[in-house]
C-alpha cells in the first residue's frame, strides 16, 4: 500500500531510541525525510548511523535537533530550527510524531509531589510545548498531522506508573480536544496507545516491577508475556507501523482516535 508520504517533512521528538527511531526507520522507507529531535547528541548521531546503514543515500533527508523540551522556549526554537529552509531544516513540519519523554516508574511507597511534577514535565508538556506552535501553524496552512505515542498506563492504572500514567490520561484528552477543535483547519491528531514495547525504556519499568515484587527483572518479564494473549510484548516496528498510517492519506478520515496496541492484554470497549 502506497501511504502517500514521499517528500513529506516528519518531525519525531524521541528519535533517537525506541519507538521513536523505528517510527523514523518506516518514515525513511516511505520517502519521506525526518527530523529527529533529542536531548542527548550522541544518542542522535548513532541513531543516524543506523538509519543510514538502512538506507544508504538518504543523508540530506536526515536532520538532527538537540533540545529540552520541558523548556517552552527551548522548544519554541527547535521548531523554528526543524522549518527553516535547507541546509538548516527541511522546511514546513507535514507531521509530527511524539514520543519524547517518560516518567520515571516508581512503586508507589516512594512517591512525593517532586515525582509526580516530574512526570507531568517529562511527558505532558514536553509533548505540549512542540504541539502547541505547530499544530497553529499547520491550521494556517489548512493541512498537518500530528500522531501522539501515549502509553496505556493512561487508561489502565499500574501501580508502580502512576504519576506517568496520569501524565498519559491529561496527553490523550488533550489530544481528543485539538483533534475535534482543529478538524475544520485541515489538521488530525490522533493517539497511538501502547502497552509494552520491547524499548530501553522497558528495562527501567522491570526494575521498578521487581523492586515491587520482590523479584528478578527477568522474572517480571516472564510473567508479563506469560499473561499476554499473543505470548509477548510489541516490537518497536509495530508500533511504528501504525504511526505511519495514522500519518498518512489513507488515514484521512482517522481524526481524534486512540488505538490501543496491547495485543488484545486489556479488553476495552473506547
Amino acid at each position: 500500500m502506497d501511504l502517500q508520504l514521499q517528500d513529506q517533512h516528519v518531525l519525531i521528538t524521541g528519535g533517537s531510541r525506541g519507538i521513536g527511531l523505528a517510527c523514523a526507520r518506516q518514515f525513511l522507507a516511505e520517502d519521506a525525510r525526518v527530523t529527529l529531535v533529542g536531548r542527548d547528541s550522541e544518542h542522535l548521531q548513532a541513531a543516524r548511523a543506523s538509519l543510514l546503514e538502512q538506507h544508504p543515500g538518504r543523508e540530506d533527508a536526515i536532520r538532527l535537533l538537540s533540545a529540552d523540551l520541558r523548556d517552552p522556549a527551548a522548544a519554541q526554537a527547535m521548531v523554528e530550527q526543524a522549518q527553516a529552509a535547507a541546509p538548516a531544516g527541511l522546511g514546513p513540519v507535514d507531521v509530527l510524531v511524539n514520543c519524547a519523554g517518560a516518567a520515571r516508574r516508581t512503586p508507589p511507597d516512594e512517591l512525593g509531589p517532586a515525582a509526580w511534577h516530574e512526570a507531568m514535565q517529562a511527558k505532558f508538556f514536553s509533548y505540549l510545548h512542540v504541539i502547541d506552535p505547530l499544530i497553529k501553524q499547520m491550521a494556517a496552512r489548512g493541512r498537518g498531522v500530528i500522531v501522539n505515542v501515549v502509553g496505556m498506563g493512561g487508561k489502565v492504572a499500574s501501580p508502580i506508573h502512576l504519576p506517568g500514567g496520569s501524565a498519559n490520561a491529561a496527553l490523550m484528552l488533550a489530544s481528543s480536544g485539538l483533534a475535534a477543535a482543529y478538524a475544520g483547519q485541515g489538521v488530525r491528531v490522533n493517539v497511538v496507545n501502547p502497552a509494552q514495547t520491547r524499548t530501553e525504556r522497558l528495562d527501567e519499568g522491570l526494575l521498578a516491577e521487581s523492586r515491587l515484587q520482590g523479584i528478578t527483572p527477568q522474572q517480571a518479564l516472564d510473567r508479563i508475556n506469560q499473561r499476554h494473549p499473543m505470548g509477548r510484548i510489541a516490537e518497536p516496528r509495530e508500533i511504528a507501523d501504525a504511526v505511519c498510517f495514522l500519518a498518512s492519506a489513507r488515514a484521512s478520515y482517522v481524526n481524534g482516535a486512540v488505538l490501543s496496541m496491547d495485543g488484545g492484554l486489556t479488553p476495552l470497549v473506547a
